[in-house]
């Protein structure tokens, strides 16, 4: 007998694992609940936590280093749960590295300005004085130290320096990590680390195929029924790599209202309990507007303004699973809110205040702009 999951029902398992019905006890969990918090933008790291948990994320990321700010699926940076942060270097990172290494040493040699030989050198020195200065230094300090991470390329899609991108390769290597940033949790100029000095150990090295299967499995545990281009778009695999690490779980296909063919975990082909109603404001590249390719089922018509021109999500409004408008911060700090179809605006004005309030004097503008986000933005707020 075949299976079918219906829109609602996937509502349903959004809301309860992503805890936007029931929050989670501590920003470890909701990380680990959602696989990653998106941090390509690095205030999304705080309001996707905020939105689900009333623990903050500081600590877990600094302090009991517990989160862990790593390069990962689709060449995007995640936090990730410590634990499973070997997982995530295996079935995503290592590759990543590779592929960017043999990007860079391209770049050289059309600059004249280095080739492999020359990359190793610069990436061990590199390494040598970040170890120098204690395990712990900026990318200036690093490249007062090491004069070569300021090579200039001359490229046709602009200049640029060597800088960034060789302390992006030694994190993508796991040898190097992100500390915590130089401002407020809004910048994205981070104190690098190295990774043995920040962890109580170098990150274990994992078969990649058996590490994939284990991410698939992770994934498909909380954004399950999802189909194979769902999975293959958020990992950033490979098509022959997704397929090989579906067929090493236990999964059953199940019918979806669109149409489709989805994949569950044979243990998860049960319904679950229908969610008591629940509002959220939820940030710009959240993790579960992110979380599957086809979106239709709970984003409807409303992709035009919330999506920018290359397909990254600003700020949405949610109801009982379904998009239903999006916000962003005015300069004053009020959050304005826009509807895209009816919905209680009592309630989503109420949750808009708490944000608000949350935020406090921080600015959040997000690194993708959208048409709506822009358009609220310069909304005047009237007083008096």
């Amino acid at each position: 007998m075949t299976v079918h999951i219906s829109d609602a029902q996937r509502r349903a398992r959004l809301a309860w694992r992503h805890n936007l019905a029931q929050p989670a006890t501590s920003a470890e969990t909701a990380a680990e609940n959602l696989v990653a918090l998106h941090a390509t933008d690095p205030a999304t790291v705080h309001l996707a936590a905020h939105a689900r948990t009333t623990a903050g994320v500081e600590d877990a990321l600094y302090t009991r280093r517990t989160l862990l700010r790593m390069l990962g699926m689709r060449r995007t940076m995640f936090v990730v749960p410590t634990h499973t942060a070997p997982t995530i270097h295996a079935a995503a990172s290592t590759t990543i590295a590779a592929e960017q290494r043999r990007r860079l040493v391209k770049h050289l040699q059309q600059c004249g300005a280095g080739d492999t030989d020359w990359l190793t050198d610069l990436e061990t020195a590199t390494h040598t004085a970040l170890t120098a200065r204690g395990g712990s230094a900026t990318a200036a300090q690093l490249a007062a130290d090491v004069p070569r991470l300021r090579t200039r390329l001359v490229l046709p899609q602009g200049d640029q320096y060597v800088t960034s991108r060789v302390l992006l390769l030694l994190a993508a290597q796991g040898r190097i990590v992100r500390g915590r940033p130089n401002g407020t949790w809004t910048s994205s100029q981070y104190t690098w680390h190295t990774l043995d000095g920040w962890l109580p150990g170098p990150l274990p090295a994992l078969d990649p195929a058996t590490a994939r299967a284990s991410l698939a499995h992770h994934w498909l545990s909380r954004y399950g029924p999802g189909t194979i281009t769902d999975l293959q778009w958020w990992t950033g695999w490979t098509l022959t790599h997704t397929r090989t690490a579906i067929a090493a779980l236990d999964t059953q296909t199940v019918t979806l209202d669109s149409g489709q063919t989805g994949i569950v975990l044979t243990e998860d082909v049960d319904d679950v309990p229908e969610p008591p109603h629940w509002v959220a404001l939820l940030p710009a590249l959240d993790p579960t507007m992110m979380g599957w390719a086809g979106r239709d089922w709970y984003l409807g018509p409303h992709a035009p303004a919330l999506f920018d021109r290359t397909g990254n999500p600003g700020p949405t409004i949610w109801i009982d699973g379904r998009v239903v408008g999006g916000w962003a911060q005015t300069t004053d700090g009020t959050i304005a809110v826009e509807l895209l179809e009816p919905a209680p605006t009592s309630e989503i004005r109420n949750a808009a205040d708490q944000l608000a309030a949350w935020i406090g004097t921080v600015r959040v503008t997000p690194r993708f702009r959208t048409p709506l986000e822009r358009r609220l933005a310069e909304t005047v707020t009237p007083h008096g």
